[in-house]
């Protein structure tokens, strides 16, 4: 499933932080529609597809990719043999501070593809879609990051949308160095 166009809302190119890192995000944009979210962004790694999804997959270090996670790995699977993943998030708007959890089908359709699908009956989230395309591009990749979700907790109004908006855009730059970086390293061990 592809996520919904998004609506820009914020939008911007810029170079990620970090002297040792070349990590690009050509675009970002996050928009709001309704109780709905999304994400889109461009980004450009110095690093091969391979080591990426060797990052991507290891939900038993998921942390190291956002001080976000604080509780994350892999479940039992589906009946099917679906893996399956947690993530428990944390933080706080001013005083309002909130744990969330999603419980998610991990599907990898191609060496490059990765999707995650949120199980609603086990998560703070009605749904929940991700969804990483990894292709070979030069010295390196580039990525393309979705997500869709809709929180099945109130946010508070007026400041509450703009701050998750907020988050996304900051925290996905930051996540975007941490994988280069992390996927640099299982190159350089390999």
């Amino acid at each position: 499933m592809t996520p919904s166009p998004r609506r820009g809302l914020c939008r911007g190119a810029a170079v990620a932080a970090g002297a040792a890192s070349a990590a690009t995000i050509d675009s970002i944009e996050v928009g709001r529609e309704g109780s709905i979210y999304s994400l889109h962004a461009e980004t450009f790694l110095e690093a091969s597809p391979e080591a990426i999804v060797d990052v991507l997959l290891d939900y038993e270090r998921f942390g190291r990719i956002s001080s976000v996670y604080k509780d994350y790995g892999y479940l039992d699977p589906l009946p099917d043999g679906t893996p399956v993943v947690f993530t428990r998030m944390e933080g706080c708007l001013l005083f309002y501070c909130k744990s969330m959890t999603r419980v998610e089908r991990l599907e990898v359709e191609s060496p490059g593809s990765i999707r995650t699908v949120t199980l609603p009956e086990r998560s703070d989230f009605k749904r929940s879609i991700s969804e990483w395309l990894l292709e070979r591009e030069a010295t390196g990749t580039r990525m393309t990051y979705t997500l869709e979700m809709e929180p099945d907790f109130t946010v508070p109004p007026v400041i509450g949308p703009w701050y998750i908006k907020r988050i996304l855009k900051r925290g996905g730059g930051r996540a975007v160095d941490r994988i280069e970086r992390l996927a640099q390293a299982v190159e350089a061990s390999e």
